[in-house]
């Protein structure tokens, strides 16, 4: 498995702590099956974790990983707070895609989506670069109103949910919307969002077990060839989204 989201280079924001704790993320993660890890550390006003930055730490670890044996490969990336700054914190080469890929990983504030987001994803895809954005489930604004992901869907972003959600672990209604979010085809990747072997752990291999008996293994194979497909920078497979409809939204009919 790949993992495309994860908080796993020592030191630099509210994941690993140090090095010790990556070598015990890594060993989680290939217990899991997990043989690739984009790591996705937080830039935003608290942590300011710049492209060059992060290359470094990831050439650390794999060193590190190399040193322990452990069969694990760290790919840059990074977790970018949205901000009306982003285009040119890519000119600047602050802010770094996926992979050295095409797409870019972009976290919303946990309450709201802000009102100048259209206008950033349409100015991002025109510099070819596509927006995933990381976690829409646990956004309360797009779970109130779920039209808004659908709009930027259906506009060109991608999105990806955290397997722990799929798994209960942050309650039962974000479950059930990252289920429907796969329903309705608005979500694209599953990945952990780890920052540690407790609390916030991997949860990879746990979260495709749902999609796969919940959806069906056609499913489970499309995400796990959508993870592939973004670290060799190749087209994403998506569906048609549609609307969750109102009368659906939690199960209630």
């Amino acid at each position: 498995m790949i993992d495309l989201h994860c908080h796993i280079l020592p030191g630099i924001d509210d994941g690993a702590q140090n090095m010790f704790d990556s070598i015990s993320m890594a060993k989680q993660a290939v217990n899991e099956g997990i043989h690739s890890i984009v790591a996705t550390p937080h830039f935003n006003r608290t942590y300011k974790n710049s492209k060059q930055l992060i290359i470094e730490k990831v050439d650390l670890l794999n060193e590190a990983l190399k040193r322990e044996n452990i069969n694990l490969v760290i790919l840059p990336g990074q977790e970018s707070r949205i901000d009306g700054n982003i285009i040119d914190g890519i000119n600047n080469e602050e802010i770094i895609t996926l992979a050295g890929s095409s797409y870019l990983l972009i976290e919303f504030p946990s309450t709201n989506v802000p009102r100048y987001v259209d206008q950033l994803f349409y100015d991002l895809q025109n510099k070819g670069i596509t927006p995933i954005i990381a976690h829409p489930e646990r956004n309360q604004e797009i779970i109130e109103h779920p039209d808004l992901i659908y709009r930027l869907v259906k506009n060109g972003a991608l999105s990806q949910v955290t397997a722990a959600s799929l798994t209960g672990s942050f309650g039962k209604k974000i479950k059930l919307f990252s289920e429907q979010l796969v329903e309705f085809n608005l979500a694209h990747f599953i990945a952990s969002d780890a920052h540690n072997t407790s609390s916030r752990g991997f949860k990879l291999r746990e979260g495709y077990e749902v999609i796969k008996s919940v959806f069906g293994t056609d499913y489970e194979f499309s995400f796990k060839e959508n993870s592939e497909c973004l670290i060799n920078n190749f087209n994403i497979q998506k569906e048609i989204p549609e609307r969750i409809k109102r009368k659906k939204l939690f199960g209630i009919f």
